[in-house]
């Protein structure tokens, strides 16, 4: 087969559809298909609406003289939109995979109201949030774009629920099938015992990662706890350097307002790392006991667990819990279900 893969980063960049599109070629490359990758370069420096008339042309061209037997396009606005309107020109197979939600993602850092994803798309259709002309023009363009393609995968059905009513795919104009193909989850790995009592939440700083929360709450648990020296590590990194930070970690905190299947959980957990995760995402059901959940909007919840795990019995538990976890859903697994 020959596959186009369209991704709005690519490493040495960081972030999850980075790894994706990376591991995914190689898995395609690997069991003999040809695979060309399409990433912004120059459309970083454009303006919005600019940019993805440029990378579609950037598509179009790909498209038209490499004949893919389908185009991968991992986002569902950035790549998607320009992808999708491509292979609908040149008759050609398109999957989009979603990863986050670009809009409530775009919503909340323009406006500082920190709803849930959950509760987003209900608020709108109730006239309680109002869109400004720019949203109203993604919200429909992204509609236009999930109903024109061929398949579109959700990683969890969580995600999948929520777009179900928002984007209608139920209505008999749609044209894509829906799937679900879970996020990677690697094999048990190596981990050291922590020096410190460090929380590990690097992540990207935007507003819907509910960083002020959470720094809040780390500091309402810190003076419970003034003979503890407790610190909570805010810094990004390479996604290497990353692996390296939990491997050594004593825990990792994600208190999101909406995080589909975050990569830092599943990392985590392959360390064999306790984990505090808000309670609005999708692994909810995969993860079980494995994790402690989390109310994200409740700052003396999240203060709650911090003290919890910070005791010693508590935290050996939590690691036993973490340890217990062994589901594994493979690279090759997730690049077969695309070949499929």
């Amino acid at each position: 087969m020959k596959i186009i893969i369209a991704t709005g980063i690519y490493p040495p960049q960081i972030g999850g559809p980075a790894q994706y599109a990376k591991n995914l070629e190689q898995e395609f490359v690997s069991l003999n298909h040809s695979v060309r990758v399409l990433t912004y370069k120059l459309e970083n420096y454009l303006p919005t609406g600019i940019r993805h008339f440029y990378f579609f042309w950037k598509v179009f061209f790909a498209s038209l003289f490499f004949r893919p037997d389908f185009i991968l396009a991992l986002d569902t606005f950035s790549v998607a939109w320009p992808s999708v309107l491509a292979a609908k020109i040149l008759n050609q197979k398109i999957i989009i995979r979603t990863g986050g939600d670009f809009l409530w993602e775009g919503y909340v850092e323009r406006t500082g109201n920190l709803v849930l994803l959950r509760e987003f798309y209900g608020k709108i259709k109730s006239g309680e949030i109002k869109l400004n002309l720019k949203e109203k023009i993604i919200f429909k363009l992204s509609k236009w774009t999930v109903w024109n393609c061929d398949i579109l995968v959700f990683s969890t059905s969580w995600q999948r629920e929520i777009w179900r009513g928002a984007y209608l795919l139920d209505d008999a104009k749609v044209n894509c099938e829906v799937k679900i193909i879970e996020n990677y989850f690697g094999e048990k790995a190596e981990s050291e015992v922590a020096k410190q009592k460090n929380f590990i939440a690097g992540t990207r700083k935007l507003k819907w990662k509910n960083l002020d929360k959470l720094e809040q709450a780390f500091t309402l648990a810190r003076n419970n706890l003034a003979s503890l020296d407790l610190k909570l590590d805010l810094e990004n990194a390479s996604y290497q350097q990353f692996l390296e930070k939990i491997k050594s970690c004593y825990a990792v905190i994600l208190v999101s307002l909406g995080d589909i299947s975050p990569n830092l959980v599943l990392d985590a957990l392959r360390f064999s790392k306790p984990v505090i995760l808000t309670q609005e995402t999708g692994l909810r059901e995969r993860l079980g006991e494995a994790v402690i959940w989390v109310d994200p909007e409740n700052q003396q919840d999240i203060a709650e667990k911090i003290t919890w795990l910070a005791d010693a019995k508590n935290y050996r538990t939590a690691c036993g819990r973490a340890q217990s976890f062994t589901f594994t859903h493979t690279w090759r697994e997730i690049a077969t279900e695309f070949l499929s």
